[in-house]
């Protein structure tokens, strides 16, 4: 069954004060995020916020060669656009669709006029950007410290606590381009996770079965990601939605 779909399901809009919240609503934009949809470009004007529903963004850094690796992914516990509200407007990195699904966006002007008010969103969103700035610092660790397994581990982990559902449509290619792997080596450590039974891999999909193996096998690096949002965010208390 299909869940109609909420600014509810976006964890910061939904730990908004109703009055706060009815400021934004009818200026937030259902929209669909298609796998591979490119949100900004490096360098690129800022226009919107987006606020994942159900959809998962992957923030890429681009090399002068072209080759790229994922700094952070966004999902439902955050906001794509950091750069408006921090005064920015542009970013060197890219925002790409990696697992399709919805988001809300929210118009620069608006967004910054409400962050201005020096209310909850404010201090919503800079909490948000903090916790945003520890997996950025804990991923170049990890990709730096940590076997392609651990990584894959890590990255599986942080994917699967932003659905749903425990599987993900997803390729050997586009998992080696976020983790800046070859996709050969990314198809032998998948296998060996699946003879382990932690996971089972078919045609793009990849199945979650065994949780805690994954944990086992993952470096610190998820756990302190984890810890360090919910520590952040751990006092907010949810709007009741009547949306």
């Amino acid at each position: 069954m299909s869940i109609h779909p909420s600014p509810s399901q976006n964890h910061l809009l939904a730990a908004l004060p109703t009055a706060e919240f009815e400021r934004l609503a009818a200026h937030l934009e259902l929209v669909p995020m298609r796998l591979g949809n490119m949100l900004y470009e490096p360098g690129g004007q800022l226009s919107y916020a987006y606020f994942p529903t159900t959809a998962i963004i992957s923030l890429h850094y681009v090399m002068a060669s072209g080759a790229s690796a994922e700094s952070a992914g966004v999902g439902n516990e955050g906001v794509v656009g950091i750069s408006l509200f921090m005064g920015g407007n542009t970013t060197p990195s890219s925002a790409v669709v990696q697992t399709a699904g919805h988001a809300y966006r929210l118009g620069r002007r608006l967004l910054q006029q409400e962050f201005n008010r020096g209310e909850l969103l404010q201090r919503l969103l800079l909490r948000y950007t903090q916790a945003l700035m520890t997996e950025m610092a804990q991923t170049a660790a990890c990709n730096r410290h940590h076997s392609v397994e651990q990584q894959l581990c890590r990255w599986l982990l942080l994917t699967l606590d932003r659905l749903p559902t425990g599987e993900l449509v997803m390729t050997h290619e586009l998992v080696a381009s976020m983790l800046g792997v070859r996709r050969e080596t990314i198809t032998d450590v998948a296998g060996e996770l699946q003879r382990a039974g932690c996971i089972r891999y078919r045609r793009g999909h990849i199945a979650i079965l065994d949780r805690h193996g994954l944990e086992t096998r993952a470096c610190e690096c998820y756990a302190v990601v984890r810890k360090e949002l919910r520590r952040l965010l751990s006092d907010v208390r949810y709007r009741q939605s009547t949306d």
